[in-house]
This record gives structure tokens, C-alpha cells and sequence, in this order.
């Protein structure tokens, strides 16, 4: 089995009414097709999750390197985007 992430909206105020907090989407190493999300939020966040897919980690500067990272919405942060590794 490989890798996989986890796609949270932690919050929305989403124009559309597309995207609901608490919403999630499991994406895996070898099915990364964008989920049921607009396709703004889809192309600001997709660098983010090949990164942590293929082992990438972040680094906050403050608290070292994670297996997450949170993104906001292109539209003004309208959605707040919370991305995981699972294992």
C-alpha cells in the first residue's frame, strides 16, 4: 500500500458554497485525479500534496519539519485547506 494524504477544509466561506468545513478527501500515490473541489483551490494546493506523496516535509521555521502542510484559497482565503500524510 502506499502513500496517502489527507485533504481537510478546516474552514470556508467559500463564494460557490462548493466547500464545507470538515470536508475530506484521501488522495494516494498512484490516484492523485483532483477531488470533488474547485479546481483553483485543486491547482494552488496539488504542489503540496506531490510533495508529501513523494516524501517531501515541510518546515514551518518554527517548529521543524512536518508531514503537513495548510493552504489558503487564491480567492482571499476563503477556504483554509488543512493536507497530511496517513499512513
Amino acid at each position: 500500500m502506499g502513500r496517502k494524504v489527507k485533504l481537510t477544509i478546516v474552514e470556508s466561506r467559500c463564494r460557490s458554497g462548493f466547500h464545507r468545513a470538515g470536508d475530506e478527501f484521501v488522495i494516494d500515490e498512484d490516484h492523485t485525479v483532483c477531488p470533488p473541489m474547485c479546481m483553483e483551490l485543486w491547482n494552488y494546493a496539488y504542489p503540496y500534496i506531490w510533495s508529501l506523496l513523494n516524501g517531501g516535509e515541510s518546515d514551518d521555521g518554527f517548529k521543524g519539519k512536518k508531514k503537513s502542510n495548510d493552504v489558503i484559497c487564491p480567492d482571499q482565503g476563503r477556504v483554509h485547506l488543512h493536507i497530511e500524510v496517513i499512513e
